[in-house]
């Protein structure tokens, strides 16, 4: 496990918290700047009740452009990769992705949590669906990265996610490996560094004992500044060694580098494939731990209740859709905690991600220095004290201080404390794809968990239907088996599954969902390498090949029967799914291929039955790999 490597590194030098250098220029970068705030700022912007929630107008500007002037060509170059596999698809499918139809659908796409893992797995998922990808364009697929509307992240998601958008979303073998001719710099990308252990980068204990000591010294601009520093804070100066611009191999260990300090989320906006609006719009989620939260409301096995509110961090603003808060503030201005003084570089890319992986608190939530990383706390309580202060959480000034009272549960306090995304068993970010402002049609999750043998077992959807049942003026989600077993016994997790693919007036805004998850190795009978466990945090180079390419046929097999390894309709049935909801809006009734493919692919509840004329899942084949049934939903995951 994580902790077991600092605790190791500490006990050989108890003496580490005597090394103290000068301030260094990543401490220098990490610092957040208060100045006088803008003409006509405004902290804090009301979302709307349920039902009229808006969104911010950069997004909506941003959103609408890329609907204008960048998708209509995503989707026909998408619909010509289909139609590559000779496709024989009913006529609307072509009429609603040649780019001329005014019902292109909207497609969000959420990568889970799971550490390395899923930051591969979902990488290795994004790069089947990236046009770019001579590939993923042969397969039928490829294209779909291109033509997605959103794109949210969560954890070990949030890695892939971040990294990807900071550095100007290059092809996913150059996000994962790094430029072939790589210019070392501040700015430019490195690649996921995954040789180096995030933990313990080196095999050397004395220049890992000179790391941990350099980490500290990063946070000391931030701390000298008044802002309370956490284990957080240390968790995203080494993840910003693998997901920020500014780290080679070369300069892994040079602090004459940033590393990633200064890159800021809010600063994605200035990136050429943003500016251009090439890239889904991308949105981090977080899970808010307040003091006073009903413990009660925890689903055992979980470490935050349902009802507490999901935070978002988008480009352009933090914040959360839920109804008992419904609120935004500006992500450039992040720390900032009044109308008149302005605080900006809190946004750090790094903090980002590490808040939206911040599970350190799942160790021990009552006693922080007692628990398995007390000897790295009690390192940053030597250098860097903060009487009464949680380390193990992700602390963000409140910028909804006083907001809500009488709903919103952090309303009085000071701080935001947030950890890992998944902590309330919602390990895919898929709520804020839900919200209805954002009108999306069709959702396509990764699920790359770790539940049983570190595969997946399908529990993330069944907390998203819980959560979402309890905010149903809110959120709209299509229904998913009610138990782990329903997912084992159908195979839902071992091939992909369409759930909510038949409407009705009750729940015509509910978006269908394509759920892909790392449930079991491929059909083709290759043993799987992509069951890693959450806590592996350093990986050969040529294993992470071997993950992508196994993913890449996970993404690209559909369900195989008759002995096959691979559903030769795939490709056909994934745009069946793509352009449902924009073919119902449309007055299109399903017709050819589209009929055979949903009846195929689409769960239609509880009971296994043959295709009807709703559609219903098919009976699946058994696989012996050793997934076994889950005793109990909230079983423990680590995301």
């Amino acid at each position: 496990m994580l902790q077991i490597h600092f605790v190791v590194l500490l006990a050989i030098f108890p003496w580490l918290g005597i090394f103290v250098t000068a301030q260094n220029v990543s401490s220098q970068a990490y610092t957040p700047v208060a100045a006088p705030c803008p003409a006509g700022f405004n902290l804090v912007r009301m979302a709307g009740a349920p039902g009229s929630q808006s969104l911010s107008t950069s997004e909506a500007s941003y959103v609408s452009t890329r609907k204008t002037n960048v998708l209509p060509q995503a989707w026909k170059t998408y619909l010509s990769n289909v139609l590559s596999t000779n496709a024989s698809l009913p006529a609307y499918v072509a009429t609603i992705l040649s780019g001329n139809s005014s019902e292109i659908p909207t497609l969000g796409i959420a990568t889970s949590g799971g550490g390395y893992r899923a930051a591969i797995f979902g990488a290795g998922v994004l790069n089947a669906l990236d046009g770019r990808n001579s590939s993923s364009a042969s397969a039928g697929i490829g294209g779909l990265l291109q033509s997605a509307t959103y794109l949210s992240g969560l954890s070990g998601g949030s890695w892939l996610l971040t990294s990807l958008a900071q550095a100007n979303f290059p092809t996913i073998q150059e996000l994962a490996f790094g430029p072939a001719t790589p210019t070392v710099s501040n700015n430019s990308w490195g690649g996921w560094n995954t040789d180096y252990d995030i933990a313990t980068p080196s095999d050397n204990p004395a220049t890992d004992m000179e790391y941990y000591t350099n980490l500290v010294e990063e946070l000391r601009g931030k701390y000298n500044a008044g802002y309370v520093v956490t284990f957080a804070d240390f968790w995203a100066r080494a993840l910003a060694r693998h997901f920020t611009n500014g780290t080679f191999p070369s300069n892994f260990f040079d602090e004459s580098y940033t590393h990633g300090a200064g890159i800021l989320w809010s600063g994605v906006a200035n990136t050429t494939s943003f500016m251009s609006y090439s890239i889904p719009f991308p949105i981090v989620v977080a899970d808010l731990q307040a003091p006073d939260q009903n413990s009660s409301e925890i689903i055992v096995g979980d470490e935050i209740p349902l009802t507490n509110p999901i935070m978002e961090f988008n480009v352009f603003e933090m914040g959360t859709f839920d109804p008992q808060l419904s609120a935004f503030t500006p992500t450039k201005y992040l720390g900032t905690t009044n109308n008149s003084i302005c605080v900006t570089n809190y946004d750090q890319s790094s903090l980002v991600a590490g808040s939206s992986s911040e599970l350190f608190n799942t160790y021990n939530l009552t006693n922080t220095f007692n628990s398995s990383f007390g000897p790295i706390l009690s390192l940053m309580a030597d250098l860097l004290p903060e009487p009464k202060v949680e380390y193990d959480v992700a602390s963000w000034p409140n910028p909804f201080y006083g907001v809500a009272p009488a709903t919103f549960i952090d309303s009085a306090q000071t701080n935001l404390n947030l950890v890992d995304g998944g902590e309330d068993g919602e390990v895919i970010p898929l709520q804020p794809l839900l919200v209805k402002a954002r009108g999306v049609d069709v959702i396509f999750a990764i699920d790359a968990t770790s539940d049983i043998n570190n595969f997946t077992d399908g529990s993330s959807l069944i907390a998203t239907q819980n959560r979402t049942s309890l905010y149903s003026s809110a959120y709209s989600f299509p229904p998913v088996p009610t138990s782990l077993g329903e997912f084992t016994a159908q195979n839902l997790t071992t091939s992909p599954t369409f759930f909510g693919c038949n409407t009705t007036s009750s729940n015509v805004s509910t978006p269908l969902l394509i759920y892909l998850a790392n449930g079991g190795p491929p059909h083709d009978g290759e043993a799987p390498v992509t069951n890693t466990s959450t806590a592996q945090l350093s990986y050969a180079s040529s294993v992470v090949q071997e993950m992508l390419s196994q993913t890449f046929v996970i993404a690209t097999q559909g369900y195989p029967d008759d002995g096959a390894t691979k559903d030769p309709d795939w490709p056909s049935c994934l745009a069946c799914a793509i352009v449902d909801r924009a073919r119902e809006r449309a007055g299109e009734a399903r017709s050819g291929i589209c009929s055979t493919c949903m009846n195929r692919y689409c769960w239609n509840g509880s009971t296994l039955t043959t295709a009807t004329s709703g559609g219903a899942h098919r009976i699946g084949i058994s696989y012996s790999f050793g997934l076994v049934v889950a005793s109990a939903v909230g079983a423990i995951m680590l995301m």
